[in-house]
């Protein structure tokens, strides 16, 4: 997993193939990219594609082309996680050697019956964290909560806290039916590229915490991070694939894209509402401020 440390900005972009971009995707993935291009760093893509029972089959190869007709191009070779087993193996491995991860034998019903529920959902009691209980087997993998609360500066937010062992409880590294978690997934293939600055949604400001606490654990440094307001329905809900949020037009890229930067603080001036996606894009990163990023999430009008 190690890189070689650089003070040169890394950011990336890694949807999960679960269907095309919608606006709020884009959103998410223009400020990335604004972010990286504005401190002339590298913008490397990943297809989030380790939960196989979600993905999509095409979504990815849409969602390039739609990265592309908006002229957010990448740098270096698309990283998928479905590669990337041995890696997130190796550091389970590790995490187990050092005593930082223990075998769970619970299901969800048992959880459901003996948890309380929480900001990230149901909060783990700690049932196996000194060992199965006699004729019990072991499903998943977790990861020993820490004792003292995560602190950490957003970008956008300020400073956040988390009480981990509280507020989520020891969490899954190693699921049930054998896949890596989210949580160690994007730790190691972040790690894995260097990367400096994470910029994302404000929906992932709850798995901030939890990353934090695995980077700790294996000594890796931490990235800033920069959560971006969220677009959503005019019901309060957040656009998503789960929401049924409409697909974005490729055909209609300039206008999409013109509307993602206003939707950002960001917009163009008036002679470049439409333009082709690299004049926007140019104006954008040459007046990248992150401190113009709306407060609050907005409805995607």
């Amino acid at each position: 997993m190690a890189h070689t440390a650089s003070s040169h900005y890394i950011g990336r972009f890694a949807p999960s193939p679960t269907g095309p971009l919608h606006f709020g995707s884009l959103v998410a993935a223009v400020g990335s990219w604004l972010d990286a291009r504005h401190h002339g760093g590298r913008w490397a893509l990943r297809i989030e594609d380790v939960d196989r029972t979600r993905a999509v089959a095409g979504a990815d190869s849409a969602i390039l082309r739609s990265l592309e007709h908006h002229g957010l191009s990448w740098d270096g070779d698309i990283v998928y996680q479905t590669q990337r087993d041995d890696a997130y193996a190796t550091t389970l491995e590790t995490l187990i050697e050092r005593g930082l991860a223990f075998p769970c034998s619970c299901t969800r019903r048992e959880l459901k019956a003996t948890g309380h529920p929480g900001p990230a959902g149901i909060v783990y009691p700690g049932t196996c964290r000194d060992g199965l209980a006699p004729g019990k087997r072991a499903r998943s993998w977790r990861l020993r909560s820490p004792d003292t609360p995560c602190t950490f500066t957003d970008r956008r937010l300020g400073p956040q806290q988390a009480d981990i062992a509280t507020e989520i409880g020891d969490f899954i590294i190693r699921r049930g039916d054998g896949l890596f978690a989210y949580h160690l997934a994007m730790v190691v293939d972040d790690d894995d590229i260097g990367v400096t600055d994470i910029v994302r949604g404000a929906d992932l400001l709850i798995a901030t915490a939890p990353q934090m606490a695995l980077r700790d654990a294996l000594g890796l440094p931490r990235p800033r991070h920069l959560h971006l307001p969220l677009a959503m329905h005019d019901n309060g809900r957040k656009l998503s694939k789960q929401t049924r949020a409409e697909p974005i037009r490729d055909v209609d890229a300039a206008d999409n894209l013109t509307r993602a930067l206003r939707f950002l603080g960001h917009a163009p001036p008036s002679h470049l509402h439409g333009a082709p996606p690299a004049e926007q894009l140019a104006w954008a990163s040459a007046h990248w401020q992150p401190g113009a990023l709306p407060e609050g999430d907005r409805t995607a009008a």
